[in-house]
């Protein structure tokens, strides 16, 4: 006989029940949870804002009342960089200042929008701006020959204090070298008063705690740029013609890439004045018929009515 606890199943087995203790769990995201459950910032779900580092750069002192704390924004893209410089509103960020890469050739850098010289043009042409709008690019002119060392801008006796930004970097890793760094030394050449240092710099030196200002300077006139394309000219021309076809194109070569950007600061700060784009004739073709207004229906009814008439004329004479 089988036991009492067991029963046949379709083939005539036994199949024993077995009683188990289920395990004690804890509901740990329960009702009282998701009620007391508050989202984050949109921009902070979307992965655009650190409001740890905004909220340092936005809130200013309350001795200072209303005065705005002014932001030097630095956004790179793929194939442009933005410079702004905003403060913040309960409405929302005002931008007063903007300076991009794309506006560079322009000024005669056509090709390499997106490196470490083009961020320091890029930079320059924001402070250039800037100061020409508010009427202080007569009084500080920043640095013109340019060097790559440390540079602060002073206040002068009996002029008006140098403006001030502080640098929004955003999400980028600000590692020894960051492109971002190269537009802020472009802005405080150009005469804008950004607390810095330099550890953050190319050429500076982390283990010995030393700064060279040569190795930067070649970095802001591009000679990075150009050793690497003196090594594929050597090491591999078919990678050579494939990485800087544009280069090749626009006729720069290794030895003249100096001069190119030091005419090129050269033209910015002869003329740092935003020139808007001419508009684009774009004729579009239209795929259905225009719309009448009343008179040209009307007209068209009495045409037709004439038309009709003259037929039925025509056929009973």
């Amino acid at each position: 006989q089988p036991p009492a606890d067991a029963t046949l199943n379709f083939f005539g087995k036994k199949n024993q029940k077995i009683s188990k203790m289920p395990g004690f769990v804890k509901v740990v995201k329960n009702k009282a949870y998701f009620k007391r459950f508050q989202v984050k910032f949109r921009r902070r779900r979307e992965g655009k804002t650190d409001y740890y580092a905004r909220r340092r750069l936005v809130v200013q002192e309350k001795n200072k009342y209303n005065t705005p704390k002014y932001r030097m924004i630095v956004r790179f893209t793929n194939k442009d960089i933005i410079c702004q410089v905003a403060y913040a509103k309960i409405e929302g960020d005002k931008v007063i200042c903007a300076a991009y890469a794309h506006e560079l050739p322009r000024y005669g850098l056509k090709v390499g929008l997106t490196n470490y010289a083009a961020a320091y043009c890029t930079g320059l042409l924001l402070a250039r701006r800037l100061l020409q709008k508010y009427k202080l690019d007569g009084i500080y002119a920043g640095q013109e020959e340019v060097d790559g060392d440390e540079y602060n801008v002073e206040a002068l006796d009996d002029q008006p204090g140098p403006f001030r930004a502080f640098l929004d970097v955003g999400l980028v890793r600000t590692t020894t070298g960051a492109r971002v760094f190269g537009a802020m030394k472009g802005a405080a050449d150009g005469g804008i008063d950004i607390p810095h240092s330099m550890k953050r710099f190319p050429g500076y030196d982390g283990d010995s705690k030393n700064f060279d200002a040569e190795v930067h300077r070649k970095h802001i006139m591009g000679g990075h740029v150009a050793e690497y394309m003196t090594h594929l000219q050597e090491e591999d021309s078919e990678a050579y013609q494939r990485q800087f076809g544009r280069f090749i194109k626009q006729g720069i070569e290794p030895d003249n890439m100096e001069a190119m950007y030091k005419k090129v600061h050269s033209a910015i700060r002869a003329d740092p004045a935003h020139k808007p784009a001419p508009k684009k004739e774009i004729k579009t073709k239209r795929w259905n018929r225009a719309k009448l207004n009343l008179a040209q229906r009307k007209d068209r009814v009495r045409q037709k009515k004439e038309s009709w008439l003259a037929k039925v004329a025509a056929g009973n004479a």
